[in-house]
């Protein structure tokens, strides 16, 4: 009794039978429409954020999270550069590294990115260590001139364990005219990281070895670094170039794998304005479902109007009925979706024993599993564009409704 009126007369519409059931079942299927919308927008983008953050982790297994570099060919004081980060409390762990891209011969050839590093210090940037499927990276001893391939990258120049291969770094003038930097090694382990840029293009070599081969003397290209808080990376690198007082290059590892990133939320972005087109169909069905109802209420709203309710009251009833309309397919639609998302795991198991198939089987894909991510501000955004596609469905109907004429809708009554 304490509503206002264009809100009670709304909610009765709602609740109310009407006469003529195929309005009921049009305003049911719009509900239905902006509810399965609702909820396979948020499926889809809490899978798609899953594998962004599956993606990311695994990269980040094998990658620092930031680097300092010399802007020469090598930097001579890293010693001085890891002792300044350590002192900083943000960084985890620091570590100094030689890379560069070289040419792996096998029985077949392969470019690749070499990386020296320090056995007893790669674990303080990285979990390499944990990835070794073959061999341990603590058989990288100075002097041994042993190498650590990534999986694919083994298989594909034809090597294994305990086998040759040959690496071809670059070509330098010298007084006797271009010589190739090249080196035997010994394949002593084989990793795999679950990234194919790694396993792939990927192999390791102790630190000492690669600085012979590359003629750097005890220069290194640079120094990696891991933080508590990895959103805090470029800071920290900024901070220990800052420190170091010299020329040096700063990056992390959202700057190294950025096109990756802005690929991976165009995708996001499009499929979510694509799927946002359920939710625009179940919109249209209540424009269908509620000028119907207007139709349907013309002796109703001459009454009304009668009765001395305005144009504006008029319009704020079919507003309000329709706006709830859009409120409950909105609400079922974020339940079902959570609840189908934090169940999509079981459900995608079940399928593949009912018909006896691998939907991603582990020879083809890396992720085997289908991992999901539920943002609350995705969720919050995707709630918000529904309301506001059933609010803007509820204008044109609730307008023709102000717009009857009393006299009109009775003189057939």
């Amino acid at each position: 009794m304490f509503k206002p009126i264009p809100v009670a007369i709304g909610l009765r519409y709602l609740r109310a039978k009407r006469r003529n059931g195929f309005i009921s079942f049009i305003s049911l299927a719009s509900i239905l429409g902006i509810a399965i919308g609702v909820a396979a927008l948020i499926t889809t983008l809490a899978v798609m954020s899953g594998f962004q953050r599956e993606i990311r982790d695994r990269m980040l297994q094998m990658a620092a999270h930031a680097t300092v570099t010399a802007s020469g060919e090598a930097m001579e004081n890293w010693q001085l550069a890891i002792s300044e980060a350590r002192k900083d409390p943000r960084v985890a762990g620091a570590a100094p590294y030689i890379e560069t891209q070289a040419l792996l011969s096998g029985t077949r050839k392969q470019g690749a990115l070499i990386r020296g590093v320090d056995p007893v210090e790669e674990g303080k940037v990285s979990v390499l260590a944990e990835k070794m499927v073959q061999g341990s990276l603590g058989d990288l001893t100075p002097g041994s001139f042993n190498i650590v391939l990534g999986r694919e990258l083994a298989v594909w120049i034809g090597a294994g364990v305990g086998d040759k291969v040959l690496v071809l770094t670059d070509v330098r003038a010298t007084p006797m005219g271009a010589v190739k930097q090249m080196k035997r090694f010994t394949v002593s382990g084989i990793f795999e990281a679950g990234y194919q840029e790694y396993d792939k293009g990927l192999a390791v070599v102790n630190i000492q070895d690669a600085q012979r081969l590359m003629r750097m003397g005890d220069g290194v290209t640079g120094v990696r670094l891991r933080m508590h808080d990895m959103d805090q990376a470029w800071n920290v690198a900024r901070d220990l170039a800052l420190r170091l007082k010299g020329p040096y290059l700063v990056s992390d590892w959202t700057r190294d794998n950025a096109n990756m990133f802005r690929a991976l939320k165009l995708e996001k972005t499009m499929m979510a304005i694509l799927l946002s087109l359920i939710i625009a169909m179940g919109a249209f069905n209540l424009v269908s479902s509620q000028v119907m109802l207007v139709t349907d209420k013309q002796a109703d709203i001459a009454i009304l109007r009668t009765l001395g309710l305005t144009p504006r009251g008029v319009m704020q009833v079919f507003m309000v009925q329709g706006s709830l309309i859009g409120l409950i397919g909105t609400v079922s639609g974020v339940i079902g979706g959570i609840v189908l998302t934090l169940n999509l795991e079981h459900i995608l198991r079940a399928i593949e024993r009912v018909f006896d198939v691998q939907l991603m089987p582990e020879d083809v894909y890396y992720i085997t599993g289908l991992p999901t991510q539920l943002e609350p501000s995705d969720i919050t955004i995707i709630a918000v564009v529904a309301l506001v596609m059933a609010f803007l469905a509820t204008l044109y109907p609730a307008w023709r409704a102000a717009r009857t004429a009393p006299a009109e809708a009775l003189r057939y009554e």
